[in-house]
């Protein structure tokens, strides 16, 4: 054998005892508290509740839907609201509303100050 293989073969068995050498194990225990099981035990069981909102309000100026927003709460505080930009619109969305027929119902009320109001069912992310 010539001095370059040697030397290679040399280099690649200090380059293989060293990689074994720094090779690392270990084991990772998480404690936490039955009551983390139990939450999602019971996050699995329940069905994902679908909601329905109002808009009130959609445009392209912010101090305009800030305006909405703020007539609105003087006029029906019973129920939540949000503003909400989806390029290049802000919108004003209303309530969070269980069922349909919930909905339907404030939405005859919201109907008399906001004409354009309607109801829909806001996209699961």
């Amino acid at each position: 054998m010539n001095n370059l293989n040697i030397k290679t073969l040399y280099f690649l068995i200090l380059t293989t005892i060293s990689v074994s050498l720094s090779a690392q194990e270990g084991t990772v225990t998480v404690n936490q508290p039955d009551a983390i099981n139990k939450l999602l035990e019971f996050k699995k069981d329940v069905k994902t509740v679908e909601t329905f909102k109002i808009q009130v309000y959609s445009g392209d100026s912010s101090f305009r839907a800030e305006k909405v927003k703020s007539e609105f709460r003087e006029k029906y505080s019973q129920w939540p609201t949000e503003m909400v930009f989806n390029t290049p619109n802000y919108k004003i969305w209303v309530g969070n509303f269980r069922d349909r027929l919930e909905a339907d119902r404030a939405l005859l009320r919201i109907k008399k100050n906001y004409m354009n109001a309607f109801i829909f069912q806001p996209k699961k992310d």
